[in-house]
C-alpha cells in the first residue's frame, strides 16, 4: 500500500516543480519592459543604469522582490515591478542570467587606477562574495564589466545606507569606510573586468 502512495505523490510533486520552471522565453518577452532603460539584450547605455545582462538569476529575482516590495525605491522601476507577479520574475531571471554579459568595448584608459581597485577589492575581500572573477553567483550580484558610473553610484548608496535589500549589511560595512578615491578605482577596476 505505502509504494502505490509514493508514485501518486512524487507525480503531484514533478508537475508542481516542472510547472513552476522558469521560461526564459517568457521572460525575454516580459523583458520588453525593461529595454528602454535597461538596453537590448540587458546591456545598458545609459547612465547610471545597470546592465542586466548575466547577472545571476536569484539576484534579479530578489532585486525585483525588492523593488516590488518597496525595500528597494525607484520611481522608474516602481510602476513596472508593480505588474510582475512570481512567475514574471522568476522568468525574468532566467532571462537576464541566460545571456552574454557585457563586454567592455574600450580599453583601460587607467591601468594605474585599476591597480588601485584591484587592491581595493583585495583588501576589502570583494570575491569572498562576488567570486573569484566578480561574476556573482546565486543571489549576489555580478560586477564584473558593469558600468562604470553606475558601480559608483551603488557604493556611494550603500556607503550613505540609501541602497537596502539583499546584502545591504554587508555591503554597508564595506563600502562605509572607503574613500572617494577608493571608490573610483574599485568601479573602474571592476569596469574594465
Amino acid at each position: 500500500m505505502r509504494n502505490t502512495l509514493i508514485a501518486p505523490l512524487c507525480a503531484v510533486l514533478l508537475c508542481c516543480t516542472s510547472a513552476r520552471a522558469a521560461d526564459i522565453a517568457a521572460g525575454k518577452e516580459k523583458a520588453e519592459l525593461c529595454v528602454g532603460c535597461h538596453g537590448e539584450g540587458g546591456i545598458s547605455q545609459m547612465e547610471n543604469i545597470p546592465s542586466l545582462a548575466a547577472q545571476p538569476d536569484l539576484f534579479i529575482q530578489w532585486q525585483l522582490v525588492f523593488f516590488r516590495a518597496g525595500a528597494r525605491k525607484n520611481e522608474q522601476m516602481q510602476p513596472i515591478v508593480e505588474q510582475l507577479n512570481n512567475d514574471d520574475i522568476r522568468n525574468l531571471g532566467a532571462y537576464f542570467a541566460s545571456l552574454e554579459p557585457p563586454k567592455n568595448a574600450k580599453p583601460d584608459d587607467d591601468p594605474d587606477l585599476s591597480i588601485k581597485g584591484a587592491q581595493a577589492a583585495a583588501g576589502r575581500r570583494c570575491a569572498s562574495c562576488h567570486t573569484d572573477s566578480y561574476a556573482g553567483t546565486r543571489a549576489v550580484a555580478r560586477v564584473a564589466g558593469q558600468r562604470e558610473e553606475y558601480l559608483v553610484k551603488a557604493l556611494h548608496d550603500y556607503k550613505s545606507g540609501v541602497r537596502s535589500g539583499g546584502g545591504m549589511a554587508a555591503m554597508a560595512d564595506v563600502a562605509y569606510p572607503l574613500s572617494e578615491e577608493e571608490i573610483e578605482a574599485l568601479a573602474h577596476y571592476l569596469a574594465h573586468l
